[in-house]
């Protein structure tokens, strides 16, 4: 493991060479290369033959990051992707694949530089535009519980919360993120927003969008939107913990398919 300096943070980066195509694998918001792991969204794990890049986003996991709710916000973590592609892949195509926060990363860097992506492989989309400014407030409520009442009266807070029926299996985690930083990230997070409508439509290259039901924070919505907007997307919906076993596969073959 290295790290790998952008403006006002230390990104902690993960490199597995196998020798074949390179990919780039993100993960949602408070979490970490860890807790994906512990929540059945590290797709890496089914890989083989490729150049993997994992890192934890700035402010995440064994990542530093500053308390400047605009460091961020989803197109300073883009510039933050776009920079470690460049080092490590320089002038290649890479195949990109992440959830929630790391899917709207993907979507803003592609967007930034179209011809960094051979393809992607998108999870649990967000909340974005109608929905996001709905969601912001929430995260506004949020950073405001962890600063009064601390992470564990947040954490407790969330177990309330029903689970998607596909994530009925997976266990219990908390943040991966400090409790100083956490409102910071909170904050962030109810700045920001997926590209504009019309910028995703000019993603030209083939994507996969994992979703599943019953989910506010990742609702059905965005992921249909972006299926009806991008050129070339399909969209797979989970309803059980079986359908998300699947996903490692899913990654598997759109690296074979989109890495020729």
């Amino acid at each position: 493991m290295t790290t790998f300096s952008v403006p006002g943070a230390e990104l902690d980066t993960e490199f597995s060479d196998e020798h074949g195509h390179p990919v780039v694998q993100l993960h949602g918001l408070t979490s970490s290369r860890y807790r994906d792991r512990l929540l059945d969204l590290d797709l890496g794990r089914g890989l083989s033959g490729t150049r993997l890049l994992r890192y934890d986003a700035r402010g995440h996991g064994r990542s530093t990051g500053r308390a400047v709710p605009e460091d961020y916000r989803w197109e300073v973590l883009a510039q933050d992707l776009l920079a470690l592609l460049e080092h490590w892949f320089p002038g290649e195509r890479v195949h990109g694949v992440g959830p929630s926060m790391g899917c709207a990363t993907l979507l803003h860097a592609a967007v930034a530089d179209p011809d960094r992506f051979a393809g992607l492989t998108l999870l649990v989309p967000p909340t974005a535009w109608e929905s996001r400014r709905l969601k912001s407030a929430d995260y506004l409520r949020a950073a405001d519980v962890v600063e009064r009442r601390g992470i564990d009266t947040f954490v407790a807070a969330g177990r309330l919360v029903p689970r998607p029926p596909a994530t009925v299996d997976a266990p219990e985690t908390v943040p991966d993120v400090s409790e100083a930083l956490l409102p910071t990230l909170f904050r962030g997070a109810a700045l920001t927003d997926l590209p504009e409508p019309e910028q995703v439509a000019r993603i030209d290259v083939p994507v996969t969008i994992l979703a599943w039901v019953d989910d506010p924070a990742h609702p059905l919505s965005t992921a249909e939107r972006l299926a009806e907007l991008l050129p070339d997307a399909r969209l797979e919906v989970a309803r059980i913990p079986a359908d998300v076993a699947r996903w490692p596969q899913v990654l598997a073959d759109d690296v074979a398919r989109h890495g020729r």
